[in-house]
């Protein structure tokens, strides 16, 4: 037989011990042995800690009625059970059996009893809200310390600013280039009074959220059209436009209207090319985020060189693309064919892979006339030609190789494009050299995942990429990197080069995007 059970948080209850014993035996056959088992089974669910709590429990509600113990009319479960009869009570469920732990929260419920459902709840937990679909909404001191800055920059003007006067308030409190004056003026003054007044800039900027975008979101909204999510080469026009009639650097160009026109085209194409990497002429926010078209944006409103902005905005860079490309075109109908194009760089190129190009495999032209490229499509060759290590450039020229477009270059395909520039290097009374020697110089050089073939993923890892591409098809570079003097390099700035002479190609040295 088991010790008797742990009572000692009812001890102090009084209460009367005799009303937890079982009722007197039933006669019957093999009583004794059943009346042994019930005792055993009884014990121990006295013994139980749920059971003790409930016991006490009890004994409280009892001793507050003033009942003193059990005797009035408090009984235990198996009492209750019994209905007057000798039936035994239930036996307890064994806690390793209990789906669910008594109490909230898997605590026992010391006062819960089973025979009635818990009325405690749990409490729901706030969450503060994380989404806003037009922007978090200022802080108050924020936003009041805006409107304060609002008030003094359109103290004196009770009919608006002009877009002069604006010019102001773009660049000092949008934290904008002051060029995008012209779109974030026509933006707010929807009905052209040509002025933009206090409440509806505040309407704008302050009540639509504009303040709490970044930066990337801010350029993006106020380009772009209200109908679409993208930008096209089209929504960059009125900033270029606003750029050449204010930037000092180019001052210049105002008496040549064409050329104006011209540069906006090529640096609207500089930036498709470099941040649009679908080629669909659509750009996103992401592609915008992703790109250096706002640090390239600030640098060309705070320097007056325009030509120490070397990405997008480099008029040194305009300046040798068109003449480039005015050279090739012979009768200056602004396309180019490829008997044009093979000449580029005293005829570099090969023949085949002048085919790859007009073949439209890397990037489908923009002429609509077949056989014929345009002056965006040579902006984009030019600018993979001369810096095969950015990644459009990879991709640029990875399509043209892969003839079977598979997404993989084999040893097959890098011999088809060797075979012309070996047969030049003979003409030209070289020493030719082995496909097999160039090969291992390939592979060495990049570090293929599998020597077998090589990958994009290969070529964004290894900064040797331009030479690679050279050693295929370029065959006036191949040859100045394999005589070069490696003492000598670096010695000349490719920056002091450009300025003597900003139509050579060595001004190519410098970053492009």
């Amino acid at each position: 037989m088991e010790a008797a059970p742990d009572l000692s948080a009812v001890s102090a209850l009084a209460l009367q011990v005799d009303l937890l014993q079982l009722p007197p035996e039933i006669p019957a056959p093999g009583a004794p042995a059943l009346r042994g088992v019930l005792d055993h089974l009884f014990a121990h669910w006295l013994s139980l800690p749920d059971t003790v709590a409930l016991v006490s429990c009890l004994a409280q509600k009892a001793k507050a009625n003033g009942m003193g113990g059990f005797t009035g009319g408090a009984m235990l479960p198996s009492m209750m059970m019994q209905g007057g009869a000798n039936v035994p009570p239930l036996s307890p469920r064994s806690p390793r059996l209990s789906r669910k732990p008594s109490g909230v929260g898997g605590h026992p419920n010391r006062c819960a009893s089973p025979l009635r459902p818990a009325t405690a709840r749990a409490v729901k937990e706030v969450i503060p809200q994380f989404y806003f679909r037009d922007g978090r909404p200022l802080p108050y001191e924020q936003k009041r310390q805006c409107i304060s800055i609002v008030e003094q920059l359109f103290a004196g003007h009770s009919n608006g600013l002009r877009i002069q006067e604006f010019r102001m308030v773009t660049r000092e409190l949008c934290k904008l280039p002051s060029f995008f004056t012209t779109v974030l003026f026509g933006k707010i003054d929807k009905d052209n009074t040509e002025f933009v007044t206090r409440d509806a800039f505040m309407d704008f900027w302050v009540n639509s959220n504009m303040m709490t975008m970044d930066s990337a979101t801010q350029v993006f909204t106020i380009l772009k059209q209200p109908d679409h999510d993208y930008l096209t080469k089209e929504d960059f026009k009125p900033v270029l436009r606003d750029l050449l009639d204010n930037h000092p650097g180019l001052e210049f160009l105002k008496s040549t209207p064409e050329f104006q026109e011209r540069y906006a085209e090529t640096v609207v194409y500089r930036i498709f090319y470099c941040l649009n990497r679908i080629g669909n002429g659509l750009l996103s926010l992401r592609e915008l985020k992703r790109g250096n078209l706002l640090d390239s944006l600030q640098h060309a409103d705070d320097e007056e060189d325009i030509n120490k902005v070397l990405r997008y905005f480099s008029y040194e860079h305009f300046y040798v693309i068109y003449c480039k490309f005015w050279e090739l075109d012979t009768d200056h109908d602004f396309f180019i064919d490829k008997e044009n194009l093979i000449k580029y760089g005293n005829h570099a190129l090969t023949y085949r892979i002048v085919d790859r190009i007009f073949s439209e495999v890397p990037r489908k032209f923009t002429s609509k006339i077949p056989g014929k490229m345009c002056y965006e499509d040579f902006v984009h060759f030019i600018l993979s030609e001369e810096d095969k290590s950015s990644e459009p450039s990879q991709d640029y020229w990875f399509k043209c190789i892969d003839l079977d477009g598979n997404g993989i270059l084999t040893h097959i395909e890098l011999q088809y494009f060797f075979e012309e520039q070996l047969h030049r290097m003979e003409c030209m009374a070289q020493e030719p050299v082995l496909f097999e020697d160039i090969l291992c110089q390939l592979v060495d050089m990049i570090g293929p995942e599998d020597d077998t073939f090589f990958t994009i993923k290969d070529f964004r890892r290894c900064k040797l990429s331009g030479h690679f591409f050279n050693v295929l098809f370029n065959l006036n570079k191949f040859m100045a990197f394999e005589s070069r003097d490696p003492f000598l390099i670096r010695q000349v700035s490719p920056v002091f080069t450009s300025i003597l002479h900003p139509t050579s190609a060595d001004i190519f040295g410098l970053p492009w995007c």
